[in-house]
């Protein structure tokens, strides 16, 4: 028996072939080269030549031997048995097996071609020394350890071991690793440092301990909200461990201790050995140190925008009010200016008193004085209602300054002078205005600032600072030191050493010559061929005119036309849904649970290896619950041990996490792919990303504002990514609705599913030109779709050729210049992401430095540039292109129906007050609808196939169109039932229904 962690499929498939190969596989393992024909070509059978063959390449493959040579998938015998020029070749290897032959061929193939067994000592040290390795760096779970060892034997011409003994030492390297973690970590505390972190799980007179009550995150968006934040960083910065060296420590493996620490219970951490406990502790302080600091910041971003929020909008307001005002003034004033210039020649004197005769010279004056008082320079209006709020500002500004370390990269800024003089006046009343510096403030501020007589206002200074904090902080001219989301916009790129060793191999990892010269002249030339192709094409191209329209011209792309529906689609379609069985939901989750196994990934948080009984029936419960937004009540069932509200409780609090959601959704999306209908919908090469919507109803810092969305209340935006399989694989939380391009790459490049897309699609919402050049950097292809294509801008290289009605259109050229001065620079970038430096949405916020970029940021935007001009033509010359890109995204949106039907309770509405929490239940929704998905395709393929075996009429074109987003015959409301009947549970598929018609 195999330890614990390896899966049934990965047992199914040890040393053995899981299905036909692909023509890729095949190519690599089973093709043989001159030198390996030599080799075959000196047995004197036919079937000697086709055994050792396929020997040969089994072990290239599989890293073993088959007992059986002739259990090959059929493919890979013809594959074979076609190089050898053999016609029949199950005929010509029958009896190859029984024979010593076999056996003598292993050991030539072994002597031959280099493999050597698992047990010779120095194999086995070599192995051991890298698997340690492996284990030590990472915090990979146990079964994918094992399957990278498995990777690695096969590569290293190492014949696998049995599966008990490759699995339990997998088991005891990982161990010995976190022992090895955990005894390092325990020992870099000081005894007083080690009994402040022992003192975290001890359970105060409130009966909560203060590892409990610090990893709360703030959900309180005031001045007192700030100072309690504030209060926090300070008391675990007093732990004292923020400043010792833990370079030589794995970030993963730490990474991973912090989260177990995080959401395991204070009385669990307790019980844990002195060593594990001490390190845990370690890991959790010292992580919540850095999440401490950036919710401070966050705060106080989110707290200082606000009032200038509501500063702008009374300032609105009273505008507003005062409109009438402005216009009888402005309108008597109007009378006087006419006046005055139908008389021109007339003395001052008559025509003062003419005027006046009309209006009166007092009613002339007011109407001077309400003018100049009603437009004022709008920039600086709402600072004076600003000024209202300053006690507020005044409540914090002191702490928070005094709490967070301001750097800049500059190493010194007048932003920073200006903070340490303002600091130095603290509790005076009057300061002069030699003693603060004033250069750089904008005039709005300084007219309030600076009095007549020489003396500063201390209200608008203090204000003008806050704002500017806010600005710099957005535009990362100011960072925090030991801060991730706010921190050194440097440590985001590798450093110079990093670069220097890692360049010759990111450049090829990417695709991309160093040289910027070749590369600007390769850019020219595709770009060149496809304005002329596009042009040459223009007037076949029907979709496309161009509208006159003063001396410009603007391109008019018209919209698709829906496509009419088949007979034999709509026909296919009723029969298939015809064929579905009805079902509740918790059966769906048991049931793609017997097929995947995808509850063996929720492990506890203690990383026990110990399986409570009845694990799958409390998981899919706890599931059902988060991702129908309905709490346990309607799942809890006090007859069953397993669906007690005390069991789901502590199965929510141990098992549910972002890592064991995330594991077990990657099981589901690699069972999708081996199912043949979803050949028909795609490869997994393409994907779409789109954002669902929730209203946050709780306090939580963790949401944003957005009429549109959120009415007068704040919510989250579930930013998800979703394959041409139908499978979502990656989900991202947002706060409010910011950009969606900011987000965008990391789906692609954090997700934890086999899947690898190349191309995304998305609406124009997630569009600009440092997404497409960081897209192209990184060797992905991006696809929007684009509402108005006739405003949006087309950039040529040269402006000598002549390209047709494209001319005018293309006006613009791209800063070559631009782009191969920062080239290098460039490449770092891609290579940063590539090796996981910073996340993509990072990187993106620091080059676009809060609206205004950094100089490499307005690089990479000129470098996408080229590729958005590429995808502009691509999309207005191709009608197939345009219907693809609509056909993914019209997939999201009804992916987003079903979620809306699933996630029903509470008004469809988000009440998790933590970014953690937010994340976990919209995974256990993604999951669930993964569930569905796959459990629908399942059905649908075997439905298809039924349809075949009835001489129903199946057009392959239609399969294309079916969808496994359905779900009226899934029951979604009501209490929930979990048991399956027993032939279900050994893995047998239900009884598809049939129509009365065919009984």
């Amino acid at each position: 028996m195999a330890a614990h962690f390896v899966t049934p499929d990965q047992e199914r498939t040890y040393g053995h072939f899981a299905g036909e190969l692909t023509e890729d596989q095949l190519a690599r393992f089973f093709h043989f080269d001159e030198a390996d024909h030599s080799v075959i070509a000196v047995r004197r059978s036919w079937r000697a030549r086709l055994g050792f063959a396929l020997q040969l390449g089994t072990v290239r493959f599989l890293g073993t031997f088959l007992s059986e040579p002739s259990q090959v998938p059929r493919g890979v015998l013809e594959y074979t048995a076609h190089q050898l020029g053999i016609s029949q070749p199950h005929r010509t290897l029958s009896g190859y097996g029984t024979g010593q032959t076999r056996w003598a061929h292993i050991r030539e193939i072994r002597e031959r071609f280099g493999y050597r067994e698992f047990q010779n000592p120095l194999v086995h040290f070599r192995f051991l020394r890298w698997l340690y390795a492996r284990a030590w760096i990472s915090a990979e779970r146990p079964s994918v350890l094992f399957d990278l060892s498995i990777a690695r034997l096969v590569e290293s011409k190492i014949l696998l071991p049995g599966i008990s003994t490759l699995a339990r030492l997998v088991g005891r390297v990982r161990d010995r690793a976190a022992v090895r973690l955990w005894s390092i970590l325990s020992r870099l505390p000081s005894p007083e440092q080690r009994q402040r972190l022992e003192a975290l799980v001890e359970v105060s007179g409130s009966h909560l301990s203060d590892l409990d009550r610090l990893r709360r995150s703030p959900t309180n968006l005031s001045a007192r909200g700030l100072l309690n934040a504030l209060r926090r960083l300070e008391e675990v910065r007093a732990i004292g461990v923020g400043d010792l060296d833990l370079s030589t420590i794995p970030s993963s493996r730490f990474a991973a201790l912090a989260r177990y620490a995080t959401a395991a219970r204070a009385q669990t951490v307790e019980r844990l050995q002195p060593k594990r406990r001490v390190a845990t502790l370690l890991a959790f302080a010292s992580v919540l140190e850095v999440q401490a600091t950036d919710d401070v910041i966050d705060l106080f971003d989110q707290l200082v925008g606000q009032l200038l929020s509501r500063a702008k909008r009374t300032n609105q307001t009273e505008r507003l009010r005062t409109l009438k005002r402005l216009d009888r003034a402005a309108l008597d004033l109007s009378i006087a200016v006419e006046f005055l210039l139908d008389s021109p020649h007339r003395d001052l004197k008559s025509l003062q008193a003419t005027l006046f005769d009309r209006l009166s010279a007092e009613r002339l004056q007011q109407a001077v004085g309400e003018v100049r008082e009603l437009t004022q320079a709008s920039d600086g209006r709402h600072y004076e209602d600003l000024l209202k709020r300053y006690r507020t500002v005044r409540q914090f500004l002191p702490s928070f300054l005094e709490t967070i370390p301001l750097e800049t990269l500059q190493g010194s800024s007048p932003l920073l002078n200006a903070v340490a003089a303002w600091s130095k006046l603290e509790g005076r009343r009057r300061v002069l205005a030699d003693e603060v510096p004033l250069e750089g403030i904008p005039p709005a501020w300084r007219r309030l600032t600076l009095r007549k007589d020489g003396t500063i206002d201390r209200r608008a200074y203090t204000l003008y600072l806050t704002e500017q904090i806010r600005e710099r902080f957005r535009r990362r001219d100011l960072f925090v030191r030991g801060s991730r989301r706010w921190g050194d916009p440097r440590n985001l790129l590798l450093d110079d050493e990093a670069w220097a060793s890692n360049r010759a191999r990111v450049s090829r990892s990417l695709g991309h010559d160093p040289s910027p010269e070749a590369t600007i002249a390769s850019l020219r030339r595709e770009l060149h061929e496809a304005y002329c192709q596009t042009a040459a094409r223009l007037p076949e191209n029907t979709a496309v005119r161009f509208e006159d329209q003063g001396a410009k011209s603007r391109l008019v792309l018209s919209r698709l036309e829906a496509v009419e529906e088949t007979e034999s689609l709509l026909a296919l379609r009723t029969a298939v849904a015809g064929r579905l069985p009805a079902v509740d939901l918790p059966d769906v989750l048991l049931e793609v649970d017997v097929w995947t196994g995808f509850t063996q990934e929720f492990t506890h948080a203690s990383q026990a290896r110990s399986r409570v009984k009845e694990l799958p029936t409390s998981v899919c419960a706890v599931l059902i619950a988060e991702a129908c937004n309905l709490g346990f009540e309607p799942v809890a069932s006090a007859e069953s041990s397993a669906l007690s509200p005390d069991r789901l409780s502590w199965i929510e609090q141990n098992y549910m996490r972002s890592d064991t959601l995330r594991a077990a959704n990657a099981r589901l999306v690699e069972h999708q792919t081996t199912i043949p209908l979803v050949q028909h919908w795609g490869g997994g090469e393409v994907a779409s990303a789109d954002g669902l919507r929730f209203v946050v109803p709780v306090r939580s810092l963790h949401a944003g504002p957005n009429p549109k969305y959120f009415g007068p209340g704040r919510g989250v935006t579930y930013y998800n990514f979703m394959s041409d399989q139908y499978t979502g694989f990656h989900g991202i939380v947002i706060p409010g609705t910011l950009r969606d391009s900011t987000f965008i790459l990391d789906g692609l490049l954090e997700h934890d599913t086999s899947l690898r897309p190349l191309e995304i699609m998305t609406d124009s919402a997630a569009y600009s030109d440092l997404v497409f050049g960081l897209f192209r950097l990184l060797g992905y292809q991006f696809s929007p779709r684009l509402a108005d294509v006739g405003s949006a801008r087309f950039w040529r290289m040269e402006s000598q050729p002549d390209y047709g009605p494209f001319d005018q259109l293309a006006r613009h050229r791209i800063n070559t210049q631009r782009i191969a001065a920062h080239w290098d620079d460039l490449l770092r970038v891609g290579g940063s992401l590539l090796l996981g430096t910073s996340s993509a949405s990072q990187l993106i916020r620091a080059l676009q430095a809060g609206g205004r970029p950094t100089a490499l940021g307005r690089a990479i935007a000129e470098y996408g540039r080229i590729p958005k001009t590429l995808h502009l033509l691509r999309f207005i010359d191709i009608e197939a292109y345009r219907r693809r890109v609509l056909t993914q995204i019209n997939r999201s949106e009804e992916r987003h129906q079903l979620s809306r039907s699933l996630f029903h309770g509470k008004r469809g509405e988000l009440r998790q007050p933590y970014r953690e929490g937010q994340e976990d239940q919209l995974g256990a929704l993604g999951l669930v609808l993964n569930a569905i998905v796959l459990w629908n395709t399942v059905y649908m393929n075997a439905a298809v196939e039924s349809l075949q075996r009835d001489g129903f009429p199946v057009d392959p074109a239609d399969l294309h169109h079916l969808s496994p987003l359905r779900y009226e015959h899934i029951n979604l409301h009501g209490r929930y039932h979990f048991g399956l009947p027993e032939e279900v549970q050994n893995g047998n598929l239900r009884d598809l229904r049939v129509p009365s018609g065919h009984r």
